[in-house]
């Protein structure tokens, strides 16, 4: 364990009223950790509590909340100048892709104990249009659909699974994406039903659509499931995650995508779209408190 200095812990709002979590806070506190809090209210506060922590010379700022929410505090690390805080989290989302990937307790009290005390990582993250981050995974065509439409009452009610479940209820609105993908020795042209952009590996509450990524080897994996594939053997691949002969499979560390109409990627929870995209990994671009289990590290 490394020494604890003094930690920010931005809350995404929807987990303001966490018992759970309070109870934590106030354990780490009676422990002599000099813990603060604050909750996000719109787009763009994450970004402003980070510079704060900056400010107050915080050796860690926790992300708690969702995939979302740690996308968001990781982008405003990695766009500090000079020495930053390592990044905590604590998962309180609907789905948690990355912390699950990454063997990070979903317990909020274990969570926060790791996030302050844990060993420190250098993680890779993903730079988008020289604007734009993701920590996790960037998917687009079918997987888009699964993870930026699921209704809002549906995941509370079914949690992570529900992302898979309105994806098979909209199979009816199943359409490729028409595109050509080229990187460093890696070129391709045609129809994706799905892309995956992966530095985490899992997106959807739980689908392993990158399942080689790791966070620290300085590169992306792309998969490409092909509109070639017939649906039914496209499902049974999805759910039992067999390899087929319609997934492309490459790790890069850049690539660009170029559409003749627009497509929209969803990064990590926020959906970009366009007709280009550069994609970058940045290597050792932030810290993490991760656990020693962690499967995301090579």
């Amino acid at each position: 364990m490394t020494d604890t200095g003094a930690a920010l812990l931005i809350l995404n709002g929807k987990g303001a009223g966490n018992e759970e979590l309070r109870e934590a806070v106030g354990a780490l506190r009676d422990e002599g950790v000099k813990l603060g809090v604050r909750v996000t209210w719109e787009h763009g506060d994450a970004a402003r509590y980070v510079a704060e922590a900056v400010e107050l010379g915080c050796e860690t700022v926790i992300a708690g909340g969702g995939d979302g929410t740690v996308n968001e505090v990781a982008g405003a690390l990695a766009q500090l100048e000079g020495k930053r805080p390592v990044l905590g989290i604590v998962p309180l989302g609907t789905a948690n892709d990355f912390a699950t990937a990454g063997n990070i307790p979903l317990a909020p009290e274990q969570a926060l104990q790791l996030a302050v005390k844990g060993r420190v990582v250098d993680i890779d993250l993903a730079k988008v249009n020289d604007q734009h981050f993701f920590i996790n995974m960037a998917t687009g065509g079918f997987g888009t659909r699964i993870t930026t439409e699921t209704p809002e009452k549906l995941k509370a009610a079914l949690g992570g699974v529900s992302y898979f479940i309105h994806g098979l209820l909209r199979l009816d609105t199943l359409k490729a994406d028409s595109c050509e993908i080229t990187g460093p020795d890696f070129s391709w042209q045609g129809d994706a039903l799905v892309i995956g952009i992966g530095n985490g590996r899992q997106a959807g509450g739980g689908q392993q659509i990158c399942p080689d990524a790791l966070i620290n080897d300085g590169l992306l994996q792309l998969r490409l499931l092909t509109s070639e594939e017939l649906l039914p053997s496209f499902l049974r691949s999805l759910i039992n995650n067999e390899e087929n002969k319609n997934i492309v499979s490459a790790s890069l560390p850049w690539l660009e995508i170029n559409a003749p109409h627009d497509m929209t990627f969803n990064l990590d929870g926020e959906p970009l779209t366009g007709k280009q995209f550069r994609i970058d990994v940045l290597p050792n671009a932030i810290q993490c408190r991760l656990p020693p289990n962690c499967e995301l590290l090579g």
